[in-house]
């Protein structure tokens, strides 16, 4: 449908990794259970990182030996830093291949900037690239299909202004490498209407947007605005957390995610379909809101 836009939901990995207070893994079931229940079919139950590095994910495997089977037409991915993280990936279906395929896909990342790269994966962005075409290679030979994350696609909190040359250099060799898909980050939020129309003009006389998701934080509360402007030229993914949660360790000054809530009620106003029921959706986020002890944001207000 030429109205369908596709969310890909980060709330159960980007939107609690930053929260400094344990989420037991009883209710990170529940935040998953409840936003399938709102119509979200693409979500990000975790990440398969090292608990030293992401504390609030240290109980991954649980979440995953817990979760019940995706249905049809769902697809949960766990992002996977590296060769460790992808095992234990495969380890999770390994222990749940009676039932069928509990992860579809996993996500894999590296950066534009070499000092945000080197702070959040502790690689160089060549590195980091060099061990994605690994891992993507032994995913898909296991069944699974994958997706790039790509961060400080815009500004960085360490080197300023990125280069559009230098990150459209970066996703033609994400490209490369036959990834599903690749998400393309403004990672501390400060990407202006104006910079990402110039982006993305750029960017399109290079490739189409099929395959292409835009990941927006929120800090300068300018999301909505850029993703009108990606709409107006044919992108029809984008990542958001449900009640704006989220935000990167590694990115001092970058606030929430761009609100689930605030993208669904944005492209129904605008006559999009996302399949999402804003009402069970609002549920989900203030139920974890009120569990986290957090005042919505004025844009995502309980209503």
């Amino acid at each position: 449908m030429n109205n369908w836009i596709d969310i890909v939901e980060v709330g159960p990995r980007d939107g609690l990794q930053n929260e400094p207070e344990w989420v037991p893994t009883d209710n990170k079931l529940t935040f998953i259970a409840d936003l399938r229940a709102a119509g979200l079919r693409n979500i990000e139950v975790t990440s398969l990182v090292h608990p030293k590095a992401i504390p609030q994910l240290a109980d991954a495997v649980d979440v995953l030996a817990q979760l019940p089977m995706p249905i049809e037409n769902e697809c949960f991915s766990v992002l996977v830093p590296n060769a460790k993280g992808l095992e234990r990936a495969l380890e999770a279906n390994a222990a749940r291949k009676a039932e069928g395929l509990l992860i579809h896909e996993v996500a894999l990342l590296t950066a534009v900037s070499e000092t945000f790269n080197q702070k959040n994966i502790r690689q160089s962005v060549e590195e980091s690239l060099q061990q994605m075409e690994i891992l993507s290679q032994q995913a898909k030979e296991n069944g699974l299909s994958v997706r790039g994350y790509i961060s400080t696609a815009f500004h960085c909190p360490y080197e300023g202004v990125i280069s559009a040359d230098k990150t459209i250099a970066i996703i033609q060799r994400m490209q490369s490498m036959g990834l599903r898909e690749i998400s393309i980050g403004d990672t501390i939020g400060k990407a202006t209407p104006d910079e990402v129309k110039a982006f993305l003009t750029k960017l399109l006389i290079l490739t189409s947007p099929d395959h292409l998701a835009l990941h927006f934080h929120d800090t300068n509360q300018l999301a909505l605005e850029n993703v009108g402007v990606a709409l107006s030229m044919g992108f029809k993914i984008f990542d958001s957390s449900a009640g704006g949660m989220g935000g990167c360790p590694y990115a001092p000054g970058a606030s929430g995610n761009l609100s689930t809530d605030d993208l669904v009620r944005y492209l129904h106003t605008n006559g999009y379909t996302t399949g999402v029921d804003s009402t069970k959706l609002a549920e989900a986020s203030n139920k974890l809101r009120d569990y986290l002890n957090k005042n919505p944001s004025a844009a995502s207000a309980k209503q």
